[in-house]
């Protein structure tokens, strides 16, 4: 046997054997794991407006928590900063680039942007309008995740929405124990009021994003 067939055989067990290590798993680019499949274009808009949603809800709830000094608003807002780290690490793994600002309460989304300034002003009004803004806020993100949800298949993308579902009914939960402690019947704002009671007679969740869905 040649030597330059010795070297073609060597080769070429190196270039498959490098191959079959990365399939299933995904594939690296600059030393970073990225997942083995793509996203239309549909999902990867869905994924970056998530991240400034989740920005607005950060940001909402860091402002409160400075106007009212109520506990909860600084402890959801430590939530959603995990949220929006959550979405960042999905982002970054398909080497989009992220749309959310630095600076708290500015958005490169016009539309959140908008949100962000008319619930904010809402929130300064009293404690009360500011709680109904946090239950505001987490229905809005519940409906967007659940279109997000029906329009991908994307197994990465349904383990990070259907975690924020979870921490979202959380949320609403928490919110609405602190309305109905103020005396005041909660009434939904978005979703049905049958969802919303159901979230609310159920449980807190623990562990959220803990399962992971059987879809693909």
């Amino acid at each position: 046997m040649s030597i330059r067939w010795v070297c073609f055989v060597l080769f070429t067990v190196l270039v498959v054997g490098t191959a079959q290590a990365g399939w299933g798993t995904g594939w690296r680019q600059g030393g970073q794991e990225r997942p083995a499949d793509t996203l239309s274009v549909e999902e990867a808009g869905h994924l970056r407006y998530l991240r400034e949603e989740e920005k607005l809800a950060r940001d909402v709830y860091d402002r409160m928590y400075q106007v009212w000094g109520l506990p909860i608003f600084d402890n959801i807002s430590s939530a959603e900063q995990r949220h929006m780290d959550a979405a960042l690490q999905v982002i970054s793994s398909y080497g989009l680039s992220d749309p959310a600002y630095l600076y708290a309460g500015e958005f490169s989304n016009g539309e959140l942007q908008a949100l962000y300034d008319s619930l904010e002003a809402q929130g300064r009004a009293s404690q009360l309008e500011a709680l109904l803004v946090g239950g505001l806020i987490e229905e809005v993100d519940m409906q967007d995740l659940h279109e997000m949800l029906a329009a991908t298949d994307n197994g990465t993308l349904i383990s990070l929405y259907e975690k924020l579902l979870c921490g979202s009914r959380n949320h609403l939960r928490a919110f609405v124990r602190q309305i109905e402690n103020r005396g005041m019947v909660y009434e939904a704002q978005v979703l049905s009021q049958d969802k919303v009671d159901a979230i609310v007679d159920s449980s807190m969740e623990r562990r959220c994003g803990a399962r992971r869905s059987g879809r693909r």
